[in-house]
């Protein structure tokens, strides 16, 4: 298994230097990863980083806890674009979902589509499942599937609880087959990263995507 082709080689921690963009760059190159995720103000420098190679450049929206309005996602959407972001990884209102309000968390996506999806960049839509029921993350699953999106992700990695097995079996049975599955969140080692592919994620996000393709644990400390 070509485990790199698998993963997005991420930092999304506040203290993020450039330094550290710059470094995670030439990994994703070396290692062939599918793409990096950044944070929205490291898009540009991570796009003139990598040009001319066939990594992608992902960028995280209403990132982690999601609850910024509908507007505020719209205006992060428009900047990632401009700034060249090829994915877009958003986190959609957990509270809505947690509140059952699919009336909002419908709005909220047919507001972000037409403009991601108008411009040809990619959408992942973050559910956070590790807080979620099994009734909530299949109702997510049926919401975001019919609205098309390419991916569906698990999670932050800022959750008590990341990507699971189970949350990935779960997501797979009940989405539409276009709809891929991205797993993020406490993925360190080589192991894990091929049970969640084996039970259907077709991405990984991750910090410690050198550690997983080496084979070896990553620090425990190594965050998303």
């Amino acid at each position: 298994m070509q485990i790199a082709h698998y993963i997005d080689h991420t930092i999304l921690k506040p203290t993020t230097l450039v330094a550290d963009i710059e470094k995670l760059c030439r990994e994703a190159v070396e290692y062939q990863f599918a793409a990096v995720c950044v944070p929205p103000n490291f898009v540009k420098k991570a796009k003139s980083l990598l040009e001319g190679t066939p990594v992608k450049v992902a960028t995280v929206i209403g990132f982690p806890f999601g609850y910024s309005a509908v507007e505020a996602k719209l205006a992060e959407v428009l900047l990632a674009i401009v700034d060249g972001a090829d994915e877009l990884d958003v986190v959609v209102n957990i509270s809505a979902i947690k509140n059952g309000d699919w009336q909002y968390l419908a709005n909220e996506i047919n507001h972000l589509m037409p403009v991601i999806k108008g411009k040809g960049r990619g959408i992942k839509i973050i559910i956070e499942s590790g807080v979620l029921t099994d009734e909530e993350i299949i109702k997510c699953c049926e919401l975001y599937g019919a609205a098309g999106i390419d991916y569906l992700k698990t999670s932050t990695g800022y959750a008590e609880k990341g990507a699971t097995v189970e949350a990935v079996k779960l997501f797979r049975k009940h989405l539409p087959a276009h709809v891929q599955i991205k797993a993020s969140g406490g993925i360190r080692d080589y192991a894990f990263a091929r049970e969640l592919v084996e039970a259907g994620a077709t991405r990984l996000g991750c910090s410690a995507g050198v550690a997983i393709v080496n084979g070896a644990p990553a620090a425990e400390g190594s965050g998303y």
